[in-house]
């Protein structure tokens, strides 16, 4: 059965990935704020590296989530004019059966 998806959630998509985006960029700033340790002695490295820490997926979040609201909101436009995407599913046997 081919299905086609014809609307996506705009604050929905945005927020969502916002959210996901801002947690993996987590990791990567542990990494940032270790190299600003190392690299920078006890003076600025130390205080940019901690900004970095705090600051970077804040604003990582915010710019997935305003980049997210505008594909969403493209993609809107263009599912009206042209159809959405779409995929194909199948059912599983065994899959969800009442035992």
């Amino acid at each position: 059965m081919k299905i086609q998806i014809v609307n996506v959630s705009v604050a929905q998509s945005a927020k969502v990935l916002a959210v996901l985006y801002a947690v993996m960029s987590l990791p990567i700033m542990l990494f940032v704020t270790a190299a600003g340790f190392v690299g920078g002695g006890l003076g600025a490295g130390i205080g940019v590296a901690i900004m970095t820490l705090l600051i970077a997926p804040l604003v990582y979040g915010l710019m997935t989530f305003l980049c997210t609201g505008l594909v969403a909101w493209l993609y809107n436009l263009v599912a009206r004019r042209v159809g959405g995407l779409e995929y194909s599913v199948a059912e599983m046997p065994g899959v969800g059966a009442k035992t």
